[in-house]
């Protein structure tokens, strides 16, 4: 049996960042358009006039001031409101390869290692471009690493619980590191013509490399001390998209086969679902909250990780303990609480605590104790 640590992260951010200014001027574009269209229908009752939105309602509602995307000209085209990412032929790298081989290419330095050095690579995240082949291999193809590679979809908790399966690998014997990368084009599934939500997701990409304690180097090193999954079905966060789609006629475009939630029971459920786990996590390996100087949340709600942290802590969390990034990357989806790791770990000092945890659709929630070395 091996120790395990993280050696490094790696972050990729797309070029191009919508405000929320931004985003409203091209829904409100669409609503009037709407609204217009279907005037006489409205006025007979027969249609649901739709409402605008604000600046100030989105970041009241989420947090949320802006946010990275990978096509910005097709999201804020009122007449389109969606990315336009034209498709590739089968002989060049998708652009989730894309993404998480800049990643992967950035953790990699930070642990000191080169291809030579990863057994495998699991992609871990909540939307994949295709069935197969496994977007993982692709990437292991790309960065010329040897060994094997695998796809896993645990939504927004998919990196959590791709650090345990790449911890109990190397732990195992079974390789002497990994690398766990989440992709995520999150406005691909959304429904900008949503006013509930079409604010919510940002696209980036997020690698960790999980290695061998003996064979690390890196100045970046923190112990995985421990690690706990929870799964416990809930619809209140789905998405319907799949290929079975194409064998019903009905519904093939309904909006649930896009993003949909039920904002307000998700947050009455899971926050105390997230805080239980973690207390009970960070009680089961001797330790209190008190005792943890940093939470890497998932980023999808201010409000939630708020509330969160606070029934951990029996107090408000400050800044430092608790680092907020969805007000400029908004929900990235499992490579949030990643990114939040990757922008604010290297102040720590030597035996810091730290729990990464992340929470979402499924309901699934995962917890990472770590510890600086």
């Amino acid at each position: 049996m091996h120790n395990v640590v993280i050696s490094g992260t790696g972050l990729y951010t797309p070029a191009d960042s919508i405000s929320n200014e931004e985003l409203v001027q091209s829904f409100n574009t669409y609503v009037a358009h709407f609204n217009s269209e279907n005037a006489d229908a409205i006025e007979r009752g027969e249609v649901l006039a739709l409402t605008e939105s604000n600046a100030a309602f989105i970041e009241k509602a989420s947090g949320i001031k802006s946010r990275f995307v990978m096509d910005k000209a097709g999201i804020l085209d009122p007449q389109r409101m969606k990315p336009r990412l034209p498709e590739r032929t089968n002989d060049e790298w998708s652009i989730l390869c894309e993404m998480g081989v800049a990643a992967a290419r950035q953790a990699l330095q930070r642990a000191g290692k080169t291809a030579a050095d990863i057994d495998g690579v699991i992609v871990a995240c909540s939307n994949l471009q295709r069935a197969y082949p496994a977007i993982s291999i692709e990437i292991q193809a790309a960065l010329g690493i040897q060994g094997f590679g695998y796809d896993m979809n645990v939504a927004c908790s998919s990196a959590t619980f791709g650090i345990q399966a790449a911890s109990n690998s190397v732990q195992l014997g079974q390789a002497r590191a990994l690398l766990v990368i989440s992709p995520e084009i999150c406005t691909a599934h959304l429904n900008f013509r949503d006013r509930d939500s079409h604010f919510i997701f940002g696209d980036g990409a997020t690698a960790v490399v999980v290695e061998r304690a003996d064979l690390a180097t890196s100045a970046y090193q923190f112990d995985i001390v421990s690690s706990k999954l929870l799964t416990s079905f809930s619809n209140n966060i789905r998405n319907n998209f799949g290929f079975l789609n194409r064998t019903a006629d009905e519904g093939a475009d309904s909006a649930d086969k896009l993003f949909v939630q039920e904002g307000r029971k998700v947050f009455r459920e899971v926050c105390p679902m997230v805080a239980e786990l973690v207390g009970a996590h960070l009680e089961a390996n001797g330790l209190n909250a008190s005792d943890v100087q940093r939470f890497w949340l998932h980023q999808a709600n201010l409000s939630m990780n708020h509330l969160i942290v606070k029934k951990l802590l029996g107090r408000e969390a400050t800044l430092e303990e608790a680092p907020v990034i969805l007000d400029t990357y908004a929900n990235t989806s499992s490579a949030g609480s990643v990114i939040a790791f990757h922008s604010y770990q290297d102040d720590l000092p030597k035996g810091a605590l730290g729990v990464l945890s992340s929470f979402g659709a499924g309901y699934s929630i995962g917890s990472v104790i770590l510890r600086k070395r």
